[in-house]
């Protein structure tokens, strides 16, 4: 055959495969997105919260708090505080507790003795001391990770001795406790509480200026009360706060205080709101630029600085006084009140401490400091990795209604420090839930070993320190 009419013929050949082959192409079927999201499973690495009835609620390795509705085709064989694999269809809803996927099955994970669990290890702001506070845990006793997470006023009496008894984290300091005390003698008290204790403690008070002024409203210690954040800002600008920081945080490390429960970075512009006269009365914008200055402005300083009321006091009643709730829809609280937060978070904050009131756009029914919405706004929305506290649980904004479960709630819902003035009930409350298996041991433990991260952190333990 002659050579051209062959090659003639392939070519025909191989335009008439090609156009076949286009037509299959594009006859075939493009696979559903939307039955492969059906029918694929997903998997979370949790420990296992909570079980009531059928539902589970699960924290994961972000501290992310989710529960499920478990069918009886799969069954609920776990117990509080086991590591488990869940797996289930759909996508998570991040921003609520309750979720609607389906679960297919879980697999409960085993962990090695001395080996940090993987639902723990989140890459936090403290991760480079993980080891380090998983060592320190494994020498310690429940009493003692139970104290590590208790944050107690200093008590009129027995101070020392409830210490020793009751292993606490730390203790905050009040007006009265240095009150008509010179400065070597708040130094003997602080240096006589830490010498008692096993574990550095936390150190802290309120010094925020203005109208709560804990140590620097005693002139023992310092000619003049440190002047309100507000009074600081109108006659210097950012500068001005930049350095009021570095002054209190030198005078509150002369004294021994490592931790300072504040600056406010409650957005409020009204005289005529409880928080005015604490705020910085400026815009949400300004008051950003404020919460950052202030973070910047403390580190390498000793102090660690706690930004507050999360999510935000608003015009919100005094939670010292009663309950108080906040009815504002979420685009209004995110745009305003979040960002000193979110702010914050990305300077560095170490520790960040919950409000008492009920905010309903994120949570109808709980305090902030006891809704699982409203942790997981802070911990899934603005990555913090930090120490979450509560305000102080004594105070009249939790209500009758939320006090019976009030100790429970605020551990499964994710706070790592609790702050207390009655310790010996809520030490009590949490050895009968342990007793009772509604709080797992796993999760006092990893609420201890949380803190003694930030404790090597702080560099109040040192790595290899026995």
């Amino acid at each position: 055959m002659n050579k051209k009419i062959v090659v003639s013929v392939v070519a025909v050949i191989l335009i008439v495969m090609v156009a076949l082959l286009g037509k299959n192409y594009k006859d075939r079927k493009e696979p559903d997105k939307e039955m492969m999201e059906e029918t694929e499973s997903s998997f979370l690495t949790s420990t296992v919260l909570d079980i009531t009835g059928q539902q589970l609620t699960l924290q994961d390795e972000n501290n992310v708090i989710y529960t499920f509705l478990v069918t009886d085709s799969v069954g609920l064989e776990v117990a509080v505080g086991e590591n488990i694999e869940l797996e289930y269809k759909g996508e998570l809803d991040k921003t609520r507790a309750m979720q609607t996927n389906e679960v297919v099955g879980y697999k409960i994970l085993e962990t090695a003795n001395n080996k940090l669990p993987d639902v723990w290890n989140d890459k936090g702001i403290f991760s480079k001391y993980y080891e380090n506070a998983l060592e320190t845990l494994n020498g310690l006793s429940l009493d003692e990770k139970i104290g590590q997470i208790i944050l107690p006023r200093v008590p009129d009496t027995g101070a020392i001795d409830d210490l020793i008894k009751y292993k606490f984290g730390g203790y905050v300091l009040y007006t009265k406790d240095f009150e008509d005390k010179d400065k070597n003698e708040v130094i003997t008290m602080i240096n006589n509480f830490q010498n008692n204790s096993k574990i550095p403690l936390l150190i802290a008070t309120d010094e925020e200026g203005g109208t709560i002024v804990r140590a620097s409203s005693n002139s023992k210690l310092i000619a003049t009360p440190f002047k309100s954040p507000r009074d600081v800002y109108k006659d210097g600008g950012l500068d001005a706060v930049k350095n009021d920081t570095i002054k209190k945080s030198e005078f509150l490390t002369s004294l021994g205080i490592n931790l300072n429960l504040a600056p406010v970075v409650d957005v409020s512009t009204s005289p005529d709101n409880y928080i005015y006269q604490r705020s910085l009365g400026e815009s949400a914008t300004t008051t950003a630029d404020f919460a950052k200055t202030v973070i910047n402005a403390s580190k390498g300083k000793n102090v660690s600085y706690t930004l507050k009321h999360f999510p935000g006091y608003g015009a919100n009643t005094d939670t010292h006084q009663g309950e108080s709730k906040d009815s504002r829809d979420k685009d209004t609280i995110m745009k305003n009140d979040i960002l000193p937060f979110q702010v914050g978070v990305e300077a560095g904050v170490e520790a960040i401490m919950m409000s008492h009131h009920i905010s309903e756009a994120f949570d109808k029914d709980n305090p902030s400091s006891l809704s699982k919405e409203v942790h997981n706004l802070l911990r899934n929305d603005l990555k913090f990795t930090g120490i979450i506290m509560t305000d102080d649980l004594d105070m009249a904004g939790i209500s009758a209604e939320h006090k019976n479960t009030m100790i429970k709630d605020a551990i499964l819902s994710g706070n790592d420090i609790l702050i207390v003035n009655d310790y010996k009930t809520a030490i009590t409350k949490i050895k009968s839930l342990l007793d009772s298996g509604e709080v797992s041991e796993e999760m006092i433990s990893k609420l201890a070993f949380r803190v003694l991260a930030w404790k090597y952190y702080k560099g109040l333990i040192i790595p290899n320190q026995k």
